[in-house]
Protein backbone atom coordinates (compact mmCIF):
# COMPACT_ATOMS: atom_id res chain seq x y z
CA UNK A 1 0.00 0.00 0.00
CA UNK A 2 1.11 3.45 -0.65
CA UNK A 3 2.56 5.26 2.19
CA UNK A 4 1.29 8.63 3.75
CA UNK A 5 3.89 11.00 5.15
CA UNK A 6 3.53 13.85 8.07
CA UNK A 7 6.03 16.53 6.08
CA UNK A 8 5.51 19.21 9.50
CA UNK A 9 2.97 20.36 11.95
CA UNK A 10 2.13 23.62 13.29
CA UNK A 11 -0.22 25.16 15.91
CA UNK A 12 -1.37 28.51 17.00
CA UNK A 13 -1.05 28.68 20.80
CA UNK A 14 -3.85 28.09 22.63
CA UNK A 15 -6.58 30.38 24.00
CA UNK A 16 -8.63 30.67 26.82
CA UNK A 17 -12.11 31.59 27.76
CA UNK A 18 -12.23 35.18 27.55
CA UNK A 19 -8.23 35.09 26.51
CA UNK A 20 -6.59 36.93 24.06
CA UNK A 21 -7.77 34.88 21.00
CA UNK A 22 -11.31 35.42 22.28
CA UNK A 23 -12.22 38.28 19.45
CA UNK A 24 -10.20 36.72 16.97
CA UNK A 25 -12.46 35.52 13.85
CA UNK A 26 -12.38 31.86 13.41
CA UNK A 27 -11.19 32.08 9.41
CA UNK A 28 -8.43 34.26 10.50
CA UNK A 29 -7.80 31.74 13.01
CA UNK A 30 -7.75 29.03 11.02
CA UNK A 31 -5.53 30.60 8.27
CA UNK A 32 -2.89 30.90 10.56
CA UNK A 33 -1.57 27.68 10.50
CA UNK A 34 -1.95 27.29 6.76
CA UNK A 35 0.15 30.18 6.44
CA UNK A 36 2.87 29.10 9.08
CA UNK A 37 2.72 25.88 7.33
CA UNK A 38 3.32 27.20 3.53
CA UNK A 39 6.44 28.95 5.02
CA UNK A 40 8.06 26.54 7.12
CA UNK A 41 8.02 23.61 4.20
CA UNK A 42 8.50 26.35 1.49
CA UNK A 43 5.77 24.37 -0.43
CA UNK A 44 4.17 25.66 -3.72
CA UNK A 45 0.67 26.29 -2.07
CA UNK A 46 -0.58 25.96 -5.85
CA UNK A 47 0.52 22.36 -5.87
CA UNK A 48 -1.69 21.17 -2.61
CA UNK A 49 -5.03 19.30 -3.79
CA UNK A 50 -6.88 19.59 -0.43
CA UNK A 51 -7.66 21.29 2.81
CA UNK A 52 -9.42 19.18 5.29
CA UNK A 53 -10.98 20.87 8.20
CA UNK A 54 -12.43 19.80 11.59
CA UNK A 55 -15.00 22.26 12.86
CA UNK A 56 -17.87 21.65 15.02
CA UNK A 57 -20.77 24.09 16.00
CA UNK A 58 -20.50 25.51 12.52
CA UNK A 59 -22.42 28.08 12.14
CA UNK A 60 -21.56 31.82 12.38
CA UNK A 61 -18.19 32.67 11.22
CA UNK A 62 -17.47 28.56 11.28
CA UNK A 63 -20.25 27.92 8.93
CA UNK A 64 -20.27 27.79 4.95
CA UNK A 65 -17.19 25.41 5.46
CA UNK A 66 -14.54 26.82 7.07
CA UNK A 67 -11.66 24.99 5.74
CA UNK A 68 -12.33 26.21 2.00
CA UNK A 69 -12.79 29.92 3.61
CA UNK A 70 -9.56 29.34 5.94
CA UNK A 71 -7.32 28.65 2.69
CA UNK A 72 -8.82 31.73 1.12
CA UNK A 73 -8.53 33.91 3.85
CA UNK A 74 -4.85 32.94 3.85
CA UNK A 75 -4.47 34.30 0.66
CA UNK A 76 -3.52 31.08 -1.13
CA UNK A 77 -4.58 30.25 -4.86
CA UNK A 78 -8.24 29.86 -5.09
CA UNK A 79 -8.30 26.69 -7.48
CA UNK A 80 -7.57 24.64 -3.99
CA UNK A 81 -10.65 23.37 -2.82
CA UNK A 82 -11.59 22.70 0.89
CA UNK A 83 -13.88 20.58 3.09
CA UNK A 84 -14.82 20.69 6.90
CA UNK A 85 -15.47 17.33 9.13
CA UNK A 86 -17.66 17.05 11.59
CA UNK A 87 -16.55 14.16 13.72
CA UNK A 88 -17.17 15.86 17.27
CA UNK A 89 -14.31 16.37 19.04
CA UNK A 90 -12.12 14.04 17.02
CA UNK A 91 -12.74 16.04 14.05
CA UNK A 92 -8.98 17.06 13.12
CA UNK A 93 -7.85 14.10 13.59
CA UNK A 94 -10.81 12.80 11.62
CA UNK A 95 -9.66 15.31 8.64
CA UNK A 96 -5.88 13.87 9.42
CA UNK A 97 -7.56 9.94 8.52
CA UNK A 98 -9.00 11.54 5.19
CA UNK A 99 -6.23 13.66 4.07
CA UNK A 100 -3.69 10.21 4.71
CA UNK A 101 -6.62 8.24 3.04
CA UNK A 102 -6.32 10.42 0.11
CA UNK A 103 -2.54 10.26 -0.38
CA UNK A 104 -1.95 6.10 0.28
CA UNK A 105 -5.18 6.02 -2.56
CA UNK A 106 -3.11 7.65 -5.02
CA UNK A 107 -5.79 9.77 -6.11
CA UNK A 108 -4.07 12.88 -4.07
CA UNK A 109 -0.38 14.08 -3.64
CA UNK A 110 -0.40 16.74 -1.11
CA UNK A 111 -3.43 17.44 1.17
CA UNK A 112 -3.47 19.78 4.28
CA UNK A 113 -5.18 18.66 7.47
CA UNK A 114 -6.29 20.34 10.23
CA UNK A 115 -9.04 22.11 12.44
CA UNK A 116 -10.00 25.56 13.95
CA UNK A 117 -12.53 25.93 17.06
CA UNK A 118 -13.56 29.65 18.27
CA UNK A 119 -15.28 28.37 21.37
CA UNK A 120 -15.21 31.95 22.71
CA UNK A 121 -17.06 32.91 19.57
CA UNK A 122 -19.50 29.97 19.26
CA UNK A 123 -19.93 28.48 22.52
CA UNK A 124 -19.86 24.38 23.08
CA UNK A 125 -23.27 23.24 21.98
CA UNK A 126 -24.50 25.95 19.93
CA UNK A 127 -25.46 23.97 17.35
CA UNK A 128 -27.21 21.39 19.13
CA UNK A 129 -29.27 24.01 20.59
CA UNK A 130 -29.78 26.12 17.70
CA UNK A 131 -32.43 23.90 16.06
CA UNK A 132 -35.04 25.05 19.27
CA UNK A 133 -36.50 27.77 17.05
CA UNK A 134 -37.61 25.29 14.08
CA UNK A 135 -38.91 23.22 16.91
CA UNK A 136 -35.97 20.73 17.71
CA UNK A 137 -34.87 21.10 21.29
CA UNK A 138 -32.26 18.90 20.80
CA UNK A 139 -30.67 16.42 17.83
CA UNK A 140 -32.52 12.98 19.66
CA UNK A 141 -35.23 13.40 21.22
CA UNK A 142 -37.71 13.89 18.36
CA UNK A 143 -37.00 10.90 16.15
CA UNK A 144 -39.28 8.07 17.13
CA UNK A 145 -35.72 6.09 16.03
CA UNK A 146 -33.95 6.96 18.15
CA UNK A 147 -36.29 6.69 21.12
CA UNK A 148 -37.32 3.10 20.00
CA UNK A 149 -33.30 2.23 20.28
CA UNK A 150 -32.65 4.33 23.35
CA UNK A 151 -35.71 5.85 24.88
CA UNK A 152 -36.08 8.80 26.33
CA UNK A 153 -32.35 8.67 28.40
CA UNK A 154 -30.24 11.53 28.88
CA UNK A 155 -27.68 12.26 26.21
CA UNK A 156 -24.95 14.25 27.87
CA UNK A 157 -21.32 14.21 28.32
CA UNK A 158 -21.37 15.16 31.66
CA UNK A 159 -23.52 12.00 32.66
CA UNK A 160 -21.23 10.13 30.95
CA UNK A 161 -18.62 11.28 32.47
CA UNK A 162 -19.97 10.53 36.17
CA UNK A 163 -20.63 7.34 35.07
CA UNK A 164 -17.43 6.11 33.60
CA UNK A 165 -15.85 7.19 36.55
CA UNK A 166 -18.57 5.20 38.74
CA UNK A 167 -18.25 1.83 36.33
CA UNK A 168 -14.19 2.46 36.61
CA UNK A 169 -13.72 3.22 40.18
CA UNK A 170 -12.19 6.71 39.18
CA UNK A 171 -12.59 8.33 42.85
CA UNK A 172 -13.19 12.06 43.15
CA UNK A 173 -8.97 12.52 44.67
CA UNK A 174 -7.74 10.32 42.08
CA UNK A 175 -9.34 12.23 39.36
CA UNK A 176 -8.15 15.52 41.02
CA UNK A 177 -4.60 13.91 41.36
CA UNK A 178 -4.85 13.02 37.66
CA UNK A 179 -5.67 16.96 36.85
CA UNK A 180 -3.40 18.58 39.25
CA UNK A 181 -0.47 16.54 36.87
CA UNK A 182 -1.86 17.99 33.51
CA UNK A 183 -1.43 21.01 35.00
CA UNK A 184 2.01 20.13 36.23
CA UNK A 185 2.89 18.43 32.98
CA UNK A 186 2.00 21.09 31.06
CA UNK A 187 3.21 24.14 32.98
CA UNK A 188 6.89 22.34 33.10
CA UNK A 189 6.33 22.24 29.50
CA UNK A 190 5.46 25.21 28.27
CA UNK A 191 8.48 26.53 31.03
CA UNK A 192 11.04 24.26 29.31
CA UNK A 193 9.99 25.32 25.64
CA UNK A 194 8.99 22.04 24.82
CA UNK A 195 6.11 23.90 22.59
CA UNK A 196 8.08 26.46 20.82
CA UNK A 197 8.90 24.59 17.50
CA UNK A 198 4.95 23.55 17.30
CA UNK A 199 3.56 26.81 18.08
CA UNK A 200 3.44 29.34 15.21
CA UNK A 201 3.07 33.16 17.53
CA UNK A 202 0.06 35.13 16.37
CA UNK A 203 0.23 38.84 16.52
CA UNK A 204 2.63 38.57 19.62
CA UNK A 205 0.96 35.64 21.53
CA UNK A 206 3.04 32.76 21.51
CA UNK A 207 2.42 30.85 25.25
CA UNK A 208 -0.90 28.42 25.78
CA UNK A 209 -2.70 30.49 28.44
CA UNK A 210 -5.08 27.59 29.73
CA UNK A 211 -2.90 26.03 32.51
CA UNK A 212 -3.52 27.27 36.27
CA UNK A 213 -0.39 28.07 37.95
CA UNK A 214 -2.08 28.83 41.10
CA UNK A 215 -4.48 24.93 40.84
CA UNK A 216 -4.10 22.71 43.83
CA UNK A 217 -5.81 19.79 45.30
CA UNK A 218 -7.47 21.83 48.10
CA UNK A 219 -8.73 24.38 45.44
CA UNK A 220 -10.04 21.22 43.82
CA UNK A 221 -11.45 19.79 46.83
CA UNK A 222 -13.77 22.75 47.47
CA UNK A 223 -15.14 22.81 43.62
CA UNK A 224 -18.76 21.66 43.56
CA UNK A 225 -19.88 18.87 41.70
CA UNK A 226 -21.72 18.99 38.69
CA UNK A 227 -24.29 16.75 40.31
CA UNK A 228 -25.33 16.32 43.92
CA UNK A 229 -22.99 13.57 45.28
CA UNK A 230 -20.94 13.09 41.98
CA UNK A 231 -17.63 13.13 41.58
CA UNK A 232 -16.90 15.20 38.30
CA UNK A 233 -16.30 18.86 38.23
CA UNK A 234 -15.30 21.80 36.45
CA UNK A 235 -11.37 21.13 37.74
CA UNK A 236 -11.43 17.20 36.35
CA UNK A 237 -12.60 18.49 33.05
CA UNK A 238 -11.42 19.99 30.14
CA UNK A 239 -11.44 23.85 29.19
CA UNK A 240 -13.54 25.82 26.70
CA UNK A 241 -10.90 27.68 24.31
CA UNK A 242 -9.79 28.87 20.80
CA UNK A 243 -6.77 27.18 18.98
CA UNK A 244 -6.06 25.72 15.68
CA UNK A 245 -3.29 23.36 13.78
CA UNK A 246 -2.03 22.31 10.41
CA UNK A 247 -0.11 19.45 8.83
CA UNK A 248 1.11 18.59 5.88
CA UNK A 249 0.48 15.38 4.40
CA UNK A 250 2.45 13.88 1.50
CA UNK A 251 2.70 10.63 -0.92
CA UNK A 252 5.66 9.40 -1.65
CA UNK A 253 5.79 11.10 -5.20
CA UNK A 254 5.18 14.58 -3.26
CA UNK A 255 8.09 13.96 -0.95
CA UNK A 256 10.26 12.86 -3.98
CA UNK A 257 8.90 15.85 -6.56
CA UNK A 258 9.10 18.88 -4.03
CA UNK A 259 12.05 17.67 -1.74
CA UNK A 260 10.54 17.44 1.14
CA UNK A 261 12.03 15.56 4.28
CA UNK A 262 9.15 13.42 5.76
CA UNK A 263 9.30 13.19 9.84
CA UNK A 264 7.06 10.79 10.42
CA UNK A 265 5.24 8.22 8.35
CA UNK A 266 1.19 7.34 9.06
CA UNK A 267 1.35 3.34 10.22
CA UNK A 268 -1.96 2.96 11.12
CA UNK A 269 -5.25 4.75 11.04
CA UNK A 270 -8.84 3.17 12.38
CA UNK A 271 -12.10 4.25 13.81
CA UNK A 272 -14.76 2.50 15.87
CA UNK A 273 -18.02 2.90 17.55
CA UNK A 274 -19.52 2.17 21.40
CA UNK A 275 -22.80 3.03 23.31
CA UNK A 276 -23.69 6.59 22.49
CA UNK A 277 -25.32 7.03 25.62
CA UNK A 278 -21.99 6.41 27.57
CA UNK A 279 -20.61 8.40 24.39
CA UNK A 280 -16.84 8.49 25.79
CA UNK A 281 -15.85 4.81 26.33
CA UNK A 282 -15.24 4.29 22.65
CA UNK A 283 -11.11 4.47 23.05
CA UNK A 284 -11.01 1.70 24.83
CA UNK A 285 -12.20 -0.86 22.11
CA UNK A 286 -10.96 1.98 19.51
CA UNK A 287 -7.48 1.04 20.70
CA UNK A 288 -8.10 -2.64 21.03
CA UNK A 289 -9.39 -2.94 17.66
CA UNK A 290 -5.71 -1.10 16.39
CA UNK A 291 -3.77 -3.04 18.50
CA UNK A 292 -5.54 -6.44 16.79
CA UNK A 293 -4.96 -4.85 13.59
CA UNK A 294 -1.48 -3.83 13.68
CA UNK A 295 -0.16 -7.02 15.98
CA UNK A 296 1.40 -3.92 18.47
CA UNK A 297 1.28 -4.17 21.81
CA UNK A 298 1.14 -1.18 24.59
CA UNK A 299 4.39 -1.85 24.79
CA UNK A 300 5.89 -0.91 21.41
CA UNK A 301 4.47 2.53 22.10
CA UNK A 302 7.05 4.99 23.45
CA UNK A 303 3.96 8.07 23.71
CA UNK A 304 0.61 8.22 24.00
CA UNK A 305 -2.03 10.64 23.63
CA UNK A 306 -5.07 9.98 25.07
CA UNK A 307 -7.72 12.91 25.40
CA UNK A 308 -8.26 14.48 28.30
CA UNK A 309 -12.06 15.28 28.22
CA UNK A 310 -12.92 14.36 31.39
CA UNK A 311 -10.12 12.96 33.91
CA UNK A 312 -12.29 9.79 33.72
CA UNK A 313 -11.90 8.81 30.14
CA UNK A 314 -8.11 8.79 29.97
CA UNK A 315 -7.72 6.75 33.39
CA UNK A 316 -10.52 3.84 32.65
CA UNK A 317 -8.59 3.83 29.19
CA UNK A 318 -5.26 3.32 31.04
CA UNK A 319 -6.96 0.71 33.69
CA UNK A 320 -8.58 -1.37 31.23
CA UNK A 321 -5.45 -1.32 28.77
CA UNK A 322 -3.19 -1.40 31.53
CA UNK A 323 -1.01 1.47 30.07
CA UNK A 324 1.60 3.80 32.10
CA UNK A 325 0.92 6.77 32.95
CA UNK A 326 4.08 7.80 32.66
CA UNK A 327 4.03 7.74 28.67
CA UNK A 328 0.44 8.93 28.76
CA UNK A 329 -0.31 12.18 27.84
CA UNK A 330 3.41 13.80 28.97
CA UNK A 331 3.56 17.21 28.28
CA UNK A 332 -0.19 17.90 29.66
CA UNK A 333 -3.83 17.63 28.05
CA UNK A 334 -7.02 19.24 27.96
CA UNK A 335 -7.54 19.51 31.36
CA UNK A 336 -4.38 21.90 31.46
CA UNK A 337 -4.43 23.34 27.86
CA UNK A 338 -7.62 23.63 26.74
CA UNK A 339 -9.86 21.50 24.35
CA UNK A 340 -10.34 23.58 21.42
CA UNK A 341 -12.72 20.85 19.66
CA UNK A 342 -12.58 21.09 16.10
CA UNK A 343 -8.74 21.39 16.53
CA UNK A 344 -7.94 19.07 19.14
CA UNK A 345 -6.92 16.49 16.80
CA UNK A 346 -4.54 17.85 15.46
CA UNK A 347 -3.51 19.83 18.23
CA UNK A 348 -2.59 16.40 20.31
CA UNK A 349 -0.96 15.10 16.93
CA UNK A 350 1.18 17.98 16.18
CA UNK A 351 2.40 17.91 19.94
CA UNK A 352 2.73 14.42 20.17
CA UNK A 353 4.94 14.23 17.27
CA UNK A 354 7.14 16.96 18.86
CA UNK A 355 7.95 14.92 21.75
CA UNK A 356 8.72 11.49 19.70
CA UNK A 357 11.55 13.30 18.05
CA UNK A 358 12.28 15.09 21.57
CA UNK A 359 12.85 11.41 22.88
CA UNK A 360 14.17 9.78 19.78
CA UNK A 361 10.88 7.56 19.95
CA UNK A 362 9.68 5.79 17.06
CA UNK A 363 6.05 4.96 17.42
CA UNK A 364 3.44 6.58 19.18
CA UNK A 365 -0.65 6.51 19.14
CA UNK A 366 -2.84 8.85 19.99
CA UNK A 367 -7.28 8.49 20.43
CA UNK A 368 -9.98 10.66 21.59
CA UNK A 369 -13.54 9.85 22.78
CA UNK A 370 -15.61 11.93 20.26
CA UNK A 371 -19.50 12.57 20.43
CA UNK A 372 -21.76 9.78 19.42
CA UNK A 373 -20.05 7.54 20.78
CA UNK A 374 -16.75 7.32 19.22
CA UNK A 375 -12.94 7.48 19.01
CA UNK A 376 -10.21 7.40 16.07
CA UNK A 377 -7.21 5.74 16.47
CA UNK A 378 -4.26 6.96 14.82
CA UNK A 379 -0.74 5.41 14.98
CA UNK A 380 2.54 7.27 13.71
CA UNK A 381 6.53 6.15 12.90
CA UNK A 382 9.12 8.61 13.53
CA UNK A 383 11.86 9.12 10.61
Amino acid sequence: MPEAYIVDAVRSPVGRKKGALATLHAADLGAHPIKALMARTGIDPAAVDDVIYGCVETIGPQAGDIARTCWLVAGLPDHVPGVTVDRQCGSSQQALHFAAQAVMSGTQDLVIAGGVQSLNTIPIGAAMTVGAQFGYPDPFSTSPGWHARYGDQEVSQFRAAEMIAEHWNSSRAEMEAFSLESHRRAIAAIDGGLFRNEIAPLDGFCVDEPPRRDTSLEKMAGLEPLIEGGRVHAGVASQNSDASAALLIASERAVRDHGLTPRARIHHLSVRGADPVWMLTAPIPATRHALEKTGMKIADFDLFECNEAFASIPLAWMKDLDVPHERVNVNGGAIALGHPLGATGARLMTSMLNELERRKGRFALQTMCEGGGQANVTIIERL
